[in-house]
């Protein structure tokens, strides 16, 4: 099987979503976020968004990840750049990617309600919007909608790695 990246700006459930189609597919869940150098931890901590440069690495360190795993896994990570999504591609053939659509609002709210418990301020989710280069017409993506139940989120998905277009 292919591996999956489940992906989106901040606040559109990736990691919920993520874990629930890793169980579904009874495949390694590789949660990005855990794989930030702690210099982009403290400076996403402090209210900066991250640059291209400040991810090079990470998304390099994403990709050998998932190379690793022979059976597939199901990623979480932005992805939010056509270049970091072949950089996630180059090293894994046939890579699928699930796009989390959200609005702001929606965004910015979930977001919120999180606040404390992770690494990633209400203050940057614009910034994610700024930088999100849609992946509609690149090949291996789907994009659903964020705020759709999460059962009905991952039987979508996993019928869709699974071959049946659903």
């Amino acid at each position: 099987m292919n591996s999956l990246v489940i992906m989106g700006v901040s606040g559109c459930g990736k990691s919920s979503l993520g874990a629930a189609v890793a169980r579904a597919l009874c495949v390694p869940l590789i949660e990005g976020d855990d794989f930030h150098p702690p210099a982009n931890s403290a400076k996403m901590a402090a209210g900066q968004a991250l640059t291209d440069a400040d991810r090079q690495g990470w998304l390099d360190v994403l990709a050998h990840r998932l190379a690793e795993g022979s059976s597939g896994a199901v990623l979480t990570c932005s992805a939010l750049k056509r270049d970091y999504r072949d950089r996630l591609r180059a090293p894994n053939p046939g890579l699928r990617f699930a796009h989390l659509r959200i609005d702001r609002d929606d965004a910015l709210a979930r977001v919120a309600g999180r606040a404390g418990e992770h690494l990633f301020p209400p203050s940057l989710v614009d910034s994610q919007f700024a930088a999100l280069e849609s992946p509609l017409g690149e090949l291996g993506v789907i994009e659903v909608e964020a705020t759709l139940p999460l059962d009905q989120l991952t039987r979508h998905i996993s019928a869709w790695m699974q071959g049946d277009r659903e």
